[in-house]
Order: C-alpha cells, then sequence, then structure tokens
C-alpha cells in the first residue's frame, strides 16, 4: 500500500514510518521541510515529499495522487483552525484512505460529521489511531467482555528518557489547571487539568503516578461503553517534573496564562536538561471494573521502545486488506489481539489481570452484608462515584452546646422537609461521602478500622462499631480521636443511625446526641433513590 505520511518526521510519525516499512508498504515521509523529510526518509529507503496541510488545495490534491493512503501525524489537533478536516476531505475527494494520530477530543469526536462523504467515496476515515483513544478502547473491550463497564480508568506513563515533540507538550501544557469535563457517577463535572494523581502498576511490578489529564477516552467512552465513569491520567517519570507541572496547573487555575510557542519551547528545554535521568522504560495502564471484578491490561515498553506504541494502531488498520469505509473515531477500530500483534516485533511485554471487587461496606461487614435488604446493599456498591438523591427531615437540638457542635461539624440547620443529595466517592483506601441538605453541605471520610470503620471529619475521627440487626444497618459510635488523642468516653457523641428498607426504598435515620449532655444535636431522618442519570453524549463545552 501506498502511504503518505504527513509529520512523518516528527516523534511518533517517525516512528509509524520505520514500523510500515517493515511491513512492507511504500512510504512517503511528509512535512513542512523538505531537508528534514529525506533525512528520515533515507535511511529507511522510502520517499519524501515537502508538504503543508495548509498548502492549496490543487497541491493537496497532486500531493495524494496515486496514494492509497494518509496518515496524518503532525499535530496539534486543537490548533487547526477553522477547518480542521481540511486534509480528511482532501483524501475523499482523492479516494484515499484518511487516519490520524489524534489525541484531541473535540477533533476525534467531530470526524463523524465525514461518515456520509467517506461512505460515498468508499473510503475510510478514522481518527484517534494512537494510544487513545485507538489502544485503549480496545483494551477496554478485551477486558470487558459483554460485562458492562461501571469504570474505566486508564494512564499513559512514559519514560523520562522517552523524546518529547512540541505538539504533545502543548496539549499538555494548554490543559494544565483548566477545567476538563469528566463523567463520574453517571454525570458530567469539572476537574482541573494535571490533578488527583493515582499510583498505577505495570508489568515487572514497576509502579508510575499519574495525573488527570483530558483525551478523547473521557468524551466518547461514557456513551460508546456505558459505563459509570470514565478517568484518565498521563504521567512524568521525574517527580521533579510532575510537581513542577501541578505547580504550573496551580498558577493557570488563578491566572490565565497563555500557552504559545515560547512558553511551549521553553518547558521543551527544561524537559531536555533532564533527559539524562530517569529511564526509557514507559508504560500504559487499563483498568475496568464490573459487577463483581477489577480487570486490568498492562503494557511496558522497554529501552525506549515506547515511542512506538501511538504508532501501533495505525500499523494494525493498514496490516488489514481493505479498511472498512466510513468516518468515526477509532473506537474499537482495532482488536487488542491485532495490536499486540503489531508489537509483537517491539521491546514490548503486556499482561493482564483480574481480581474480585471489593467495596468498602462489604469488606467490613463481611457475610453480614449479604443479610442486609437489596435496597441498602445498593447503596455500598460504589464504584467510583455513586449519587443518591431524596428528601428528609432536619431536627436541631436546643441551647449553645449543641449549635456549637453543630457549627463545628457543619450540620445542617433544622428543617421539616428539604432536599438531600448524598455524593460516594471511592478510591482504594477508602470511600469520602459528601451530604448535601439544600444549600448546606459537610463532608466526612470513611475507610476501614480493625474493629469497624472510622469515620474523620476534618481532625476528629470515630470508630463506627458497624452492625446488622434486624434487617437494618446501625452505626454506633464506640471510640473517638482529636488529631493523635483519644477521646474519653464521655466526650464522644451518642449515635444512633440506622440505614434500612421500606416499601422497597433505602431509608435512613441519623440521631446524634452531644457529648456530656446527652441532649440531642441533630437528627436527620428520609429516604433516598438513585440520582438521575446526565446525557453521556453531551459533556459541557
Amino acid at each position: 500500500m501506498r502511504v503518505l505520511l504527513l509529520g512523518g518526521y516528527g516523534v511518533f510519525g517517525a516512528r509509524l514510518a520505520e514500523l510500515l516499512v517493515r511491513d512492507g508498504h511504500d512510504v512517503c515521509i511528509a512535512g513542512r521541510s523538505l531537508a528534514k523529510a529525506r533525512a528520515c526518509a533515507a535511511p529507511l529507503g522510502c520517499r519524501a515529499a515537502a508538504l503543508d496541510r495548509a498548502a492549496p488545495d490543487a497541491a493537496l490534491a497532486a500531493a495524494l495522487a496515486g496514494e492509497d493512503a494518509v496518515v496524518d501525524a503532525a499535530g496539534p489537533f486543537q490548533a487547526y483552525g477553522a477547518d480542521p478536516y481540511r486534509l480528511a476531505r482532501a483524501a475523499m475527494a482523492a479516494g484515499v484512505h484518511y487516519l490520524d494520530l489524534c489525541d484531541d477530543a473535540a477533533f476525534c469526536a467531530g470526524i463523524g460529521a465525514l461518515d456520509g462523504q467517506a461512505r460515498a467515496a468508499g473510503v475510510c476515515v478514522v481518527s484517534g489511531l494512537s494510544s487513545v483513544p485507538a489502544l485503549s478502547s480496545a483494551a477496554v473491550r478485551a477486558l470487558a467482555g459483554e460485562d458492562p463497564p461501571l469504570v474505566i480508568d486508564g494512564a499513559i506513563l512514559p519514560g523520562n528518557r522517552a523524546p518529547r515533540g512540541l505538539s504533545v507538550m502543548q496539549s499538555i501544557l494548554s490543559q494544565a489547571g483548566r477545567p476538563m469535563p469528566l463523567w463520574r457517577g453517571g454525570r458530567w463535572e469539572t476537574a482541573p487539568g494535571w490533578s488527583a494523581p493515582a499510583e498505577y502498576a505495570l508489568p515487572g511490578g514497576l509502579t508510575r503516578q499519574g495525573w488527570m489529564i483530558g483525551v478523547p477516552d473521557q468524551r466518547l467512552f461514557p456513551a460508546h461503553f456505558g459505563a459509570g465513569a470514565v478517568i484518565f491520567r498521563a504521567g512524568l517519570e521525574l517527580g521533579v517534573m510532575r510537581y513542577g507541572l501541578f505547580a504550573f496547573a496551580l498558577l493557570r487555575r488563578a491566572l490565565p496564562i497563555p500557552v504559545g510557542p515560547p512558553l511551549v519551547r521553553a518547558f521543551k528545554l527544561a524537559a531536555d536538561a533532564l533527559a539524562p535521568f530517569g529511564t526509557g522504560r514507559g508504560g500504559m495502564a487499563v483498568q475496568v471494573t464490573t459487577a463483581g471484578e477489577v480487570r486490568a491490561w498492562r503494557l511496558l515498553a522497554e529501552d525506549g521502545d515506547g515511542p512506538y506504541i501511538p504508532a501501533v494502531p495505525a500499523r494494525a488498520l493498514l496490516r488489514r486488506a481493505a479498511p472498512p469505509p466510513g468516518a468515526r473515531p477509532a473506537l474499537e477500530a482495532i482488536t487488542l489481539e491485532e495490536a499486540e500483534a503489531a508489537m509483537a516485533d517491539l521491546r514490548v511485554r503486556t499482561e493482564r489481570s483480574a481480581a474480585p471487587r471489593a467495596p468498602l461496606f462489604p469488606r467490613a461487614l463481611g457475610a453480614d452484608f449479604a443479610a442486609l435488604p437489596e435496597a441498602v446493599q445498593a447503596t455500598h456498591r460504589t464504584a467510583d462515584t455513586a449519587r443518591w438523591t431524596g428528601r428528609c427531615r432536619v431536627e436541631r437540638g436546643r441551647g449553645a452546646w449543641p449549635r456549637l457542635l453543630c457549627a463545628l461539624f457543619g450540620f445542617p440547620a433544622a428543617a421539616g422537609d428539604v432536599a438531600v443529595e448524598v455524593s460516594k466517592r471511592a478510591d482504594p483506601g477508602g470511600e469520602t461521602w459528601e451530604r448535601r441538605f439544600g444549600a448546606r453541605r459537610f463532608r466526612s471520610r470513611l475507610s476501614l478500622a480493625p474493629d469497624g470503620l472510622r469515620e474523620r471529619f476534618g481532625p476528629f475521627s470515630f470508630t463506627i462499631g458497624l452492625r446488622v440487626q434486624d434487617g437494618a444497618l446501625h452505626f454506633p459510635v464506640t471510640a473517638g480521636r482529636l488529631g493523635p488523642l483519644r477521646l474519653p468516653r464521655a466526650l464522644l457523641p451518642g449515635s444512633e443511625a440506622r440505614e434500612y428498607a421500606a416499601d422497597g426504598a433505602f431509608h435512613f435515620d441519623v440521631a446524634l446526641r452531644a457529648p456530656i449532655t446527652g441532649g440531642l444535636m441533630v437528627r436527620y431522618a428520609g429516604r433516598l433513590a438513585p440520582a438521575a442519570p446526565g446525557d453521556p453524549a453531551a459533556p459541557p463545552g
């Protein structure tokens, strides 16, 4: 197959050119600089050409004449201006397949508008044939099979010695500190770019830290896979680079710092100065949580072969005799088996794992969890994020002491009937609950303790001796601390709290009594149901 590779002397384009030549394709490396194209093409024995995607229509048509496919590996795709699909339309007009290595969510999602034209031309137009969303979606399908995924969590974790392209750096820097849409708990929310770090395991016992960043997966996976949450992170191997970028992200939360070429080049100079440190080992991780299991696929690229991975999906698709016509994002454009076959000549190893899913409350209660009504159990099977809404009544104790304690912990004001929303976010260390009563809210952190659960409100933490009795879940307070200091029993609040089912619905009744006096501090009781889901196909912005 004759393949025109735009951006073929870039970090990923050059590696794709090498892989395609290995597969026997007739490759033409193209870009703005003919000298760079020739320098890259000469060792591979392939063609070279000068081409800019902004060239006149006649120049594009001439460059595409006689080619079977064009691959855009240049980018940055978010900076393609008012006519971002100009090259794709030129390819369709020439009867040439169009593929790209885009990692921009809006660009990938928008390519579907060309579907009718692509089918009429009988050509394949696919955007996102890179690590995301092509390889990540292939891994999700292989892991989930026919089981609906509750949570999809992915990460790209390059080694520090991997080369860095200006396009990728501009994409990351432009997102740092700016709000990006996230689908969690069946609803769209926002999070700042390069935030919320988490650890990921890679083959060989290696672990790397990833930070939230926007990729096409967050926008495309919720509707495509029906997942309740989609999370993606990227990492930098060196701590000084990770936390330096975090400092920049914090600054951009407060100040609208523009990310233009001078700033990107300055960051690249700093990153290149640190290139001798760290390793050439890079990885990728995709984790899928189903109702019963947590399943993972992990990849580790050794000896600097990590930058070949974004080129693998395009290589795999071009190995097919006839790419299917139509225009679409690269969701499941290839299978994981095809991707792994396209890595066979690289220094890459992959592994899969599966483990039973173990939410916090089933672990704390053991076999007793199964004795609870289904309506109660359902509220304690949180996978990433769960939201519950309903109505309740709130009573407050009288006197200065109960009022002071309620103010200290942020408990709600008295109300005969008030809307309530409870959001629960689970992570490996426990769950964070936020209760919202009208405009008032308070938050606590729950984690496993040797004798039950530990619930923390700021500097205060309390041990909850969970027990199941008469079909209800009870939350008695058995011990407490203020920081490291153990509270005497006289200073513990009284807790008469339970969750139960009535008429098939979840109910709660929480009464807390003030320490020392034993008088009522606050009582809130009501019912909850799952919150109405949002539209997974309509992210904000």
